[in-house]
């Protein structure tokens, strides 16, 4: 890959600006500063240096622009569900998917005839 002058300022820019752990790092010689630069991209809050970030990748190309965009990981079902009982708000365990699973299973099946009750006791009939 081809650096060009624009792109050699912004590497000394970020230099000068990553925390100091990460400037040994970042320098010319090093053939993956563009792969750890996108890396530090994600952890760090300094809105300047992911935008000189980002603007030195999207120099480089499409590819590196790429880095800095999130993978989509799998989607966790929620641990906790709010629910609303007569006003109240409450925080109760979320079920789990086997759980969930096997409710719809009982779901599917036609529902039992249900069983006639008088007085606390069931009905023959």
């Amino acid at each position: 890959m081809q650096y060009t002058k624009p792109m050699i300022d912004l590497v000394y820019e970020i230099r000068r600006r990553v925390d100091a752990n990460m400037k040994p790092s970042v320098k010319m010689a090093n053939p993956d500063v563009l792969k750890e630069l996108a890396d530090y991209y994600q952890t760090t809050k300094d809105t300047i240096t992911k935008t000189l970030i980002k603007e030195l990748l999207a120099m480089a190309g499409d590819e590196w622009r790429q880095l800095l965009e999130p993978t989509p990981a799998a989607v966790e079902p929620p641990k906790q569900v709010v629910k609303v009982y007569r006003g109240q708000t409450i925080l109760v365990e979320a079920p789990q998917q086997d759980q969930q699973r096997s409710e719809l299973l009982i779901t599917d099946m036609p529902p039992e005839k249900p069983m006639r009750m008088y007085r606390g006791h069931r009905v023959i009939v």
